[in-house]
């Protein structure tokens, strides 16, 4: 990946997906990883719920993360569903801390960054792009990031591009944008809401 003067390998492939045909005992379109078992990071839990879990013969329905990892027993006490706190991030999980990472890394980023921070928030962003688990996902962030390389002038700059990368995935999974207007990212990332709800 080009970040100007940063140079990656490039991995861009399209991922091996599920069908009947090739997986007949998992859902049509689970994405797979690179060992050919259905990748945690790279699926939401709702795909992982489509699975079915073989016991002792007997084909149960899965109900969710604990079914999956347990058989089905672990509940929470309030509501009776399996926890997930315990369970390993999926794609979704994953993804919003990824972004509430960054967009609060630019935050509090410098209004004008010197020459060696803009060239440690280069390195940071190709080292995702380039190690994020998700692999589908970051494969179409290193495309993003080709397309439009990063702003990190300074803070403005720097979440302005955030949440414009941020919209894009969002357009994509049919969820609503945000608004990149300055005040409103310094709002919600930095100084919280004018009622003060956050303080």
């Amino acid at each position: 990946m080009d970040f100007g003067d940063q140079a990656g390998p490039s991995r861009i492939t399209e991922p091996l997906r599920t069908t009947k045909e090739t997986h007949p005992n998992l859902p049509p379109g689970l994405i797979l990883g690179p060992d050919g078992k259905p990748c945690k990071v790279c699926n939401s839990w709702q795909d992982w719920a489509k699975l079915k879990v073989k016991k002792k013969g007997e084909t149960v329905e899965s109900h969710g993360t604990a079914a999956i990892m347990g058989g089905g027993k672990v509940a929470s006490r309030s509501s009776g569903k399996p926890s997930r706190k315990d369970c390993p991030a999926d794609t979704e999980a994953l993804g919003r801390s990824t972004w509430t990472f960054l967009h609060t890394t630019a935050a509090y980023y410098p209004v004008s960054a010197p020459t060696s921070t803009q060239t440690q928030m280069r390195n940071l962003l190709s080292s995702l792009s380039l190690l994020y688990p998700c692999v589908p996902c970051a494969e179409d962030f290193q495309e993003k990031v080709k397309e439009n390389p990063p702003d990190v002038s300074g803070r403005e700059g720097l979440s302005r591009w955030l949440c414009e990368r941020h919209n894009e995935v969002n357009e994509k999974l049919g969820k609503e944008s945000f608004d990149c207007a300055w005040k409103s990212l310094n709002e919600r990332w930095k100084d919280g809401p004018e009622d003060g709800r956050c303080d």
